[in-house]
């Protein structure tokens, strides 16, 4: 399958800034108990299953699991078919959802997506005007079939959301929510041999400014996550699915943020779960602790479950022994360990002494170095959203 390069930058944290204006910002619905390291492979979406087990999915086509501490499990880096690439040009995968049917299964909103494709039409990167919901294994991964939805009703599908009794699958199509039957989500109307299915519900101009990047049901209500026209500013809304009423839910501000997948589970701290990645343009290596999960409760609760924790950076540092009054140059290495996997930390600013370098993306910084005091000299490494790790320089006598 042709893959194509996300318009992404992959910087080490993603930087939250100030309040929004008192009158744009939260309700207070909601209390932030905690945010939790991902990496940037679980870019889109998230989804969680009866055993305690959690889906994540991206940058374009991965699938990945994950146990309720955020440790790897298993991976398959594209789900795709060889001959659903071929046949449909399907590339992408949006926020999924997990359904108990069939033995559990988690369902995957896919579609076609090339960035920097150039073509008639209100959205040119979706070159084949086509969605579909298909089904993966939540054990192996791998693809089972997919279901293809009408296109005259809608021309890709970005994300789905399950209802509370599991007989409607939630997802858009530009402003309006568009709902399925579960029933039809099943073999019987696989494609290619069968064709494509109609929505069973619609409610128009339903969707929040700005789109929806994320969904999923808590309370009876569809919470979405969105970002914002407004610069730095990503929501989540809930919505009455039975009128299309909608309300503020949490609001926050970010710098060069981008909203993604949502989800609900008791674990790591919180109720609801909010995944944000960092996006300023340029070129992913698929390597570094770049997003967060963001995990809430309403307000008034206790949180609940593990708490979440922030990454460490693991900082270290060669030569670790100079002499006195002995120019060297020193050469430290930043690392985390996220979802079980150690990867480089770029954008961490390493100091010693009063002497400070930002890590490259392979997580090195140099610093030109010399001492005439002997002992322990204390080096630490700093990022917005990871915790301070730190290395030890010795001075010696000659």
């Amino acid at each position: 399958m042709p893959r194509r390069s996300l318009s992404l930058a992959l910087a080490a944290a993603l930087l939250f800034a100030g309040a929004a204006p008192a009158r744009a910002a939260s309700p207070g619905r909601w209390t932030e108990t905690g945010r939790s390291t991902v990496p940037v492979n679980y870019y889109q979406g998230i989804a969680s299953d009866s055993e305690r087990r959690l889906f994540f999915d991206g940058v374009f086509a991965g699938l990945y699991r994950t146990d309720r501490s955020l440790r790897e499990r298993a991976a398959n880096d594209n789900v795709f078919p060889s001959s659903v690439s071929s046949s449909e040009h399907y590339d992408h995968i949006g926020d999924i959802a997990w359904d108990a049917r069939e033995g559990g299964r988690v369902l995957l909103p896919t579609e076609c997506y090339y960035p920097g494709t150039s073509g008639p039409g209100e959205d040119p990167a979706n070159t084949c005007k086509t969605g579909s919901i298909a089904v993966a294994d939540p054990d192996t991964l791998e693809w089972r079939y997919y279901v293809k939805l009408a296109p005259a009703e809608v021309p890709k599908a970005m994300w789905v959301a399950v209802a509370p009794k599991g007989k409607l699958i939630w997802t858009q199509s530009r402003n309006d929510l568009l709902a399925y039957s579960m029933d039809d989500i099943s073999l019987a109307h696989a494609a290619p041999a069968n064709p494509p299915i109609r929505a069973v519900r619609r409610l128009p101009n339903a969707v929040p400014p700005h789109g929806i990047t994320g969904a999923a049901f808590f309370g009876g209500r569809l919470y979405v996550a969105a970002n914002q026209g407004e610069a730095g500013k990503i929501r989540v809304w809930s919505i009455d699915t039975r009128t299309g009423g909608r309300r503020l839910e949490i609001e926050k501000k970010v710098a060069d943020g981008e909203s993604e997948g949502l989800d609900v589970f008791e674990g790591l701290g919180g109720a609801l779960h909010w995944l944000i990645q960092r996006n300023v343009g340029g070129l992913p290596p698929y390597l570094y602790a770049n997003g967060l999960l963001l995990h809430f409760v309403p307000r008034g609760e206790e949180p609940q479950g593990d708490r979440a924790r922030l990454a460490r950076i693991r900082l270290s540092v060669s030569p670790d022994r100079v002499e006195r009054g002995k120019p060297v140059e020193l050469v430290f290495t930043a690392t985390a360990r996220v979802a079980g996997k150690l990867v480089p930390i770029d954008k961490a600013t390493v100091s010693v002494d009063g002497l400070s370098a930002v890590t490259d993306v392979k997580g090195r910084a140099r610093i030109a170095f010399s001492s005439n005091r002997v002992g322990e000299h204390e080096a630490t490494a700093t990022r917005l959203n990871l915790r301070r790790g730190s290395a030890t320089v010795r001075v010696t006598a000659p």
